[in-house]
């Protein structure tokens, strides 16, 4: 008995979901990212909130920027929960790494004084300007229409939520319990962290998504930091004998130089959609720039002393800058 072993193509009827061809251009194999697209439910609502009875579950009306087609807004760096987390995950074994560098080669102990001092001050009561922006990005995320816009919102909640919690191991690391409490009572009473403090809890009321976007992800993240990251630590305490801070806050700097990418293809797609959009946006961002800039002033005096309107200035022509490739006049 002889077997004759043949191989037989089988092609398939389709490569994609159908809604996904509709999106990607026609029926061909799509990526994971491509699969997460068009997940935003559109139709066959039961009810109106009762907590907002004047709009749907989901509901586009609910921001003044219009778009026809909202999974245009699609993440450059394909971030869906699988990627992200893989992502992350590489990140925080090299903050693990830092932290156990640090330790295990005795930079604590060799940190001058003034630059353990200088740092605890001003990175410590950040934890609170973290979750502020965590709970501001939920916002975004449960307002706001189309999943590829909101998907990448609701990341960017929870990595906030981390780095709040890394600078709380940061000021554990450098000092102790007693320094949460003292970064706490800096952010409730010291006149320094007022005006932050006023403008993070003056967005907690803002209604429209896309405003909130701007104001928080744009405007006020978009200054802190380069300022702090970049203008205190890395050109401030880093040569002064402050390795050990940068080492132990790269993560903040890694990752806004990441996500900038998502917020400004989110700014050019909204822009170039329609005039209106455009002149929207400039208006919040004009506006929440200024805000912000005034908001930090004293932040950037306490932490930079002489050279904070330098700094803080670059800063604002640099988001200017970004502003303008994604299509903005500010």
């Amino acid at each position: 008995m002889s077997i004759d072993l043949k191989t037989r193509e089988i092609k398939p009827l389709r490569h994609t979901y159908t809604h996904v061809a509709r999106l990607i251009g026609g029926d061909k194999p799509a990526t994971r990212y491509q699969e997460t697209l068009g997940a935003q439910p559109a139709a066959n609502f039961h009810y109106r909130p009762t907590w907002d009875p004047e709009h749907d579950l989901f509901d586009p009306s609910r921001s003044k920027i219009r778009m026809d087609q909202w999974d245009d807004l699609r993440d450059p760096r394909q971030f869906y929960y699988a990627t992200w987390t893989m992502a992350r995950a590489r990140q925080f074994e090299a903050v693990e790494s830092n932290f156990a560098f640090v330790e295990s080669h005795g930079m604590l102990a060799a940190l001058p004084e003034k630059i353990r001092e200088e740092a605890l001050v001003v990175l410590t009561p950040l934890r609170h300007v973290a979750w502020g922006d965590n709970m501001n990005n939920s916002q975004i995320c449960a307002t706001a229409y189309g999943a590829a816009f909101t998907a990448p919102a609701m990341l960017y909640a929870m990595d906030q939520l981390g780095i709040a919690q890394l600078l709380t191991r940061f000021a554990l690391t450098l000092g102790d319990a007693a320094e949460l409490e003292r970064g706490r009572d800096a952010w409730l009473r010291d006149p320094t962290w007022q005006p932050l403090r006023r403008l993070l809890e003056d967005s907690f009321v803002i209604t429209d998504p896309l405003e909130l976007f701007v104001v928080q992800d744009v405007a006020l993240d978009g200054l802190l930091y380069p300022l702090i990251y970049e203008g205190f630590v890395q050109d401030k305490l880093v040569p002064a004998g402050g390795a050990a801070v940068g080492l132990l806050t790269a993560f903040m700097s890694e990752w806004h130089e990441e996500t900038v990418r998502w917020i400004d293809v989110v700014l050019r797609k909204l822009a170039s959609f329609s005039s209106e959009n455009a002149t929207t946006l400039s208006g919040w961002a004009e506006a929440s720039i200024a805000r912000a800039k005034e908001a930090l002033a004293p932040v950037a005096a306490r932490a930079l002393g002489e050279k904070a309107p330098a700094v803080l200035g670059d800063a604002a022509e640099s988001l200017q800058r970004r502003l303008a490739k994604a299509g903005l006049s500010v």
